[in-house]
């Protein structure tokens, strides 16, 4: 349990932590005991048109305490870690003491360790990318990384894998290189309070089971619908978990029950990617058990 007598109410708080472990509820009741602002660090999160599905605060918990970062970038528009910093930067400045939650493990690590200042990846390579991930899938790109950069990023997260295969493309070097050369972060982590979730397996994927059912009683089918006219794959906003299944329901590919049995398995390989992450990366943060948080 947080003791909340030895955390300062002008001290940054991070919470990090896999899908449905409890972040954003740890989140508001931090903000109603001692104030602050709540920012977003989901990398999904950050896209308008996805609420129910990437797990956004509800209206209601955005009118308990204020947020930033949520939900203010277009279904069509890239949006990188380079994006986020330069973003929170600004909230670091203001007068409010940032609560920063999320599950983007690279997040955290570009604001506590720094981000590599790598050239923005021309339309060209960018679409020639897309294209050849609808075609191929991920792993046609995958196969052309180096081994170093293959043991340094989530070689089972598609994103991950075509920002590295664009890096490559784009600047001629590997990205590992472009990380070597970082410059210093932007709020070091003896300047914080890191809090990170802790979970048990088997309780983390009764959550996650229990929650994508809400978020089908919460308008997740309504809000796919909403997106299914444009709907590209390509698009980083279309990586939501449970939209192309969604989606695919909605175009009669799978019934909704096999929807919802997809949605869930991702859902769980997510969170154990997440997982792996914060144990390999987070070990000198603030554990938080499964049983402190929320049931």
């Amino acid at each position: 349990m947080i003791d909340f007598r030895a955390l300062s109410a002008e001290t940054p708080v991070l919470i990090a932590g896999p899908t449905a472990s409890g972040k954003s509820a740890l989140a508001l009741e931090i903000a109603a005991r001692q104030g602050g602002v709540i920012v977003n660090a989901d990398a999904l999160q950050v896209y308008e048109n996805w609420r129910v599905l990437s797990a956004r605060p509800s209206k209601e918990d955005e009118a308990e305490a204020p947020h930033a970062l949520y939900g203010h970038i277009g279904k069509t528009s890239a949006y990188s870690s380079g994006h986020w910093l330069r973003e929170v930067s600004e909230v670091l400045k203001s007068a409010a003491r940032p609560i920063i939650v999320g599950g983007t493990g690279l997040y955290f690590s570009a604001l506590t360790q720094g981000l590599a200042e790598i050239p923005a990846t021309p339309e060209d390579i960018r679409n020639t990318a897309n294209a050849r991930v609808k075609a191929e899938g991920f792993e046609a790109l995958r196969n052309e990384l180096d081994e170093e950069t293959l043991r340094r990023i989530d070689v089972l997260n598609p994103m991950r894998v075509q920002r590295a295969w664009e890096v490559l493309q784009a600047t001629g070097r590997p990205l590992w290189q472009w990380q070597d050369n970082t410059p210093p972060p932007l709020l070091d982590i003896t300047d914080a309070a890191p809090f990170v979730f802790d979970v048990d397996k088997e309780w983390l994927n009764a959550r996650i089971s229990r929650r994508f059912s809400l978020m089908l009683e919460g308008g997740a089918l309504d809000e796919a619908q909403s997106n299914l006219a444009d709907w590209d794959p390509t698009l980083p906003s279309s990586k939501a978990i449970g939209a192309p299944e969604l989606i695919a329901y909605l175009q009669g590919a799978l019934t909704l029950e096999e929807a919802a049995e997809k949605s869930t398995i991702a859902t769980r390989q997510y969170a154990k990617r997440q997982r792996t992450w914060f144990k390999s990366r987070m070990k000198d943060w603030v554990k938080i058990e499964a049983s402190t948080s929320q049931p």
